[in-house]
């Protein structure tokens, strides 16, 4: 199996994934940059997931379904395209020869969906299809759910491996990590990760995917239970006294930073 991450606009990754033969993409904005690659590789797109129904996300379904009769996976809202198969949580997919289990994930949207590929030998790590709900150095924006919302999801994501991958669906590494380090300055971890990012960058190159046990290291979003990261958020609300109103204080003022 391979993994692509296909840019889009001026910032989203769709990611697709494939044997050399069949492939299934996440989260198509937009369909010109799956039907390139399609072509390039030779594949058969069969199945598209869709993690939430924000434009940037679900754009080029109609026109990758005309072309390529690909099934859709999605979140049952009415914004969705049609014809598609409603999933939830618990449900498993089988797909390219591989177990695909749906996590429900709301926060950034209400019904926002995640789509996790276990391990399958000790040496290949699971990946974690997280839409716009988990972020390298961040999250997504409440736009439907709270903060007591996203940060059970987020904690649906903490437990699992931490060399699973985090295959997120937006290019926003770099500016999370600078309000990352403005509330942790003295992270070891987190000052190194950002060089590493920086770098990448500077070649061009995506900063994803990243992993579960890096972003535990690193993002404020998932250490908001850590007393250095409440302490900082006190600096926005003096009110911030546990790890959800640290959460949500975080959420706030990473919106205007």
């Amino acid at each position: 199996m391979k993994l692509l991450a296909l840019p889009a606009f001026t910032d989203n990754y769709l990611w697709l994934w494939h044997n050399g033969k069949e492939a299934l993409v996440v989260d198509p904005g937009q369909a010109a940059p799956v039907l390139e690659a399609l072509a390039n590789l030779n594949l058969s797109l069969t199945a598209i997931l869709v993690t939430h129904h924000h434009k940037d996300h679900i754009g080029g379904i109609q026109e990758l379904q005309e072309k390529t009769n690909a099934s859709v996976f999605g979140p049952e809202h009415s914004q969705m395209p049609k014809p598609f198969k409603t999933v939830k949580a618990h449900d498993r997919l089988q797909l390219l020869g591989q177990e695909i289990e749906v996590l429900e994930v709301p926060g950034h949207t209400l019904s926002h969906l995640a789509y996790l590929v276990p391990r399958t030998t000790p040496s290949k790590a699971a990946l974690l299809f997280c839409g716009d709900t988990l972020f390298s150095g961040g999250c997504g924006r409440l736009f439907e759910g709270t903060p007591q919302q996203m940060l059970n999801s987020l904690a649906q994501f903490k437990s699992l491996e931490d060399d699973t991958q985090v295959c997120c669906a937006h290019e926003y590494t770099l500016s999370n990590l600078k309000f990352a380090l403005h509330i942790e300055p003295h992270n070891q971890a987190l000052l190194n990760y950002n060089a590493h990012c920086q770098m990448l960058r500077g070649q061009n190159l995506p900063t994803l995917p990243s992993s579960i046990g890096i972003e535990k290291e690193i993002n404020p979003f998932l250490r908001a239970h850590r007393p250095e990261v409440q302490q900082s958020a006190k600096h926005f609300d003096d009110q911030v006294c546990d790890e959800l109103s640290c959460f949500a204080a975080l959420r706030e003022w990473k919106n205007t930073f």
